[in-house]
């Protein structure tokens, strides 16, 4: 039995990371823990945070070495990049800033705290971010797999660390689809890839084994598709497959559910592959689990695993929590939030009302707290973002050129642009095309507000008179009379503060 425990103030000492998704974390030996880089709120990061085992505490290294075009020492901010250890050097290959995805290649001496570019040679692979790579042994690194801006890519690359060689395996037989956001783990003398998005959109829910690493072995480099017995995971991207002893565990992903209409799924299941008996498991969890994720961490310390960051489509975490077995002396804590680090983007309404035990709060009950009669038929629900089809259109075009690949960021930097469009709007600019997302726009932020400060009072949106959100009530735009804009206009402005 294990329990998920979050971290607490007394845990460690320091600052812990800062919310993040899309970063790395590695183990260097059983000393260290190191995070670099990652994305918040479309700002991304190249900022290493460290982790001493020994000591519980949480430190930024001051590092030399070499700069990047930008004349910072290390490498340019990034996320989605891979990140392997090797003895006491970390490094770093690709991953995307901005639209642009990096093929740079750069190692951190973490003994003295220097970062290196490294120029290598051989067969280079091309730029690319969402890729997956594992240590072979103490010398050698594997890089499969990728999205170099224009397609999926399944191609598989071994770098030699002493000699800066790369060579592109040419792999005989059937091969994995192409893919992105998958896990790559080395399991003996296999690797062993799981999951990904893959060409057209598709999320992938195979496991596929590689062999023909080892030079010793001398076996011709194949892939084989495994299908496990047990409960396997379901389809997911952006996961993360931790070794732990005798098994690998997998936590968390991104995936799609519906039939006729798809709709994104964020996971907080704990699944583990056993290498004794080759099958899936359950792992036996006693409590609630972090809220779901994806393109989080998770690191292996001693008998615990540590949690850092993600992305619910939403939110992005700023939350650390530890996985423990059942002896540990923290299991039976009890798991009351205390983030260190408060989120940058607004929670969800299930993660607010988790958080303050009130499940059950919802719209009918915001309509009551403002005095609108529940029985006048106004139960309407108010889509997330996500499923707001033209809400989400009408941005899509305001970031026309802004390279995407992932809908939910892409989602996420299409509201941010409509808000911001519609901040600077006025009632002559305002087109009637826009009223329909506005006002659900509007009612969305009016019910998160709620939730997150808990009361309707004018002081809390600094509105005045006691009528503060004059349109939560109206069901469609077509309600709304020519002369209600400005007031729209005015009250939806006052929600983006």
């Amino acid at each position: 039995m294990h329990h998920w425990v979050q971290a607490s103030s007394s845990d460690f000492s320091g600052t812990p990371p800062q919310p993040r998704s899309g970063h790395t974390a590695v183990n260097v030996g059983k000393s260290m823990v190191v995070v670099f880089g990652g994305l918040v709120d479309k700002k991304f990061l190249n900022d290493i945070i460290v982790y001493d085992i020994e000591n519980k505490l949480w430190f930024e290294p001051e590092c030399t070495g070499s700069e990047s075009e930008e004349g910072q020492v290390g490498p340019t901010p990034r996320a989605f990049h891979v990140a392997i250890t090797i003895d006491c050097h970390m490094f770093i290959f690709g991953g995307r800033s901005g639209g642009k995805r990096l093929g740079d290649f750069w190692v951190l001496d973490t003994d003295i705290w220097q970062w290196s570019e490294l120029t290598s040679f051989g067969d280079l692979p091309t730029p690319r971010d969402f890729a997956a790579a594992a240590a072979i042994g103490n010398q050698k690194i594997v890089l499969c797999g990728g999205w170099d801006g224009k397609k999926w890519l399944s191609d598989v690359y071994v770098m030699d660390t002493m000699s800066l060689e790369w060579m592109e395996l040419s792999v005989s037989g059937s091969l994995p689809p192409p893919r992105c956001g998958h896990t790559a783990t080395m399991v003996e003398k296999r690797l062993l890839v799981f999951g990904g998005r893959g060409g057209g959109g598709p999320i992938m829910g195979d496991l596929w084994a590689l062999k023909g690493l080892i030079d010793e072995e001398r076996e011709t480099p194949g892939w084989t598709q495994l299908k496990l017995p047990g409960q396997a995971p379901s389809s997911r991207c952006g996961h993360t497959v931790t070794s732990g002893g005798h098994y690998l565990l997998l936590f968390g992903g991104h995936g799609t559910g519906g039939w006729l209409s798809r709709y994104d799924v964020y996971y907080n299941d704990t699944i583990i592959l056993d290498r004794v008996t080759a099958q899936w498991k359950r792992l036996p969890i006693s409590n609630e689990p972090p809220p779901p994720r994806a393109y989080h961490t998770m690191t292996c310390i001693g008998a615990r695993h540590l949690l850092i960051g993600g992305f619910d489509g939403k939110l992005t975490f700023g939350d650390l929590w530890w996985l423990v077995p059942e002896d540990d002396p923290i299991a039976n804590r009890s798991s009351v939030p205390q983030v260190k680090n408060p989120p940058e983007i607004k929670e969800s309404e299930r993660e607010l009302d988790k958080e303050r035990g009130q499940e059950g709060f919802s719209i009918v009950d915001l309509q009551k707290k403002m005095g609108i009669s529940v029985s006048s038929g106004l139960r309407f629900q108010i889509p997330e973002e996500s499923e707001d089809q033209e809400f989400v259109e009408l941005g899509s075009r305001l970031i026309e050129g802004d390279v995407v690949d992932d809908r939910v960021f892409m989602i996420e930097m299409a509201a941010q642009a409509l808000r911001q469009h519609w901040k600077e709007s006025t009632p002559i600019t305002l087109q009637l095309k826009e009223l329909g997302s506005l006002l659900r726009d509007y009612q969305r932020l009016v019910t998160r507000k709620h939730i997150a400060q808990n009361s309707l009072t004018s002081t809390d949106f600094g509105l005045p008179g006691t009528k503060t959100f004059t349109f939560y009530h109206i069901k469609s735009s077509s309600e709304l009379r020519i002369n209600d804009i400005p007031k729209l206009l005015e009250e939806y402005k006052t929600l983006l503060i």
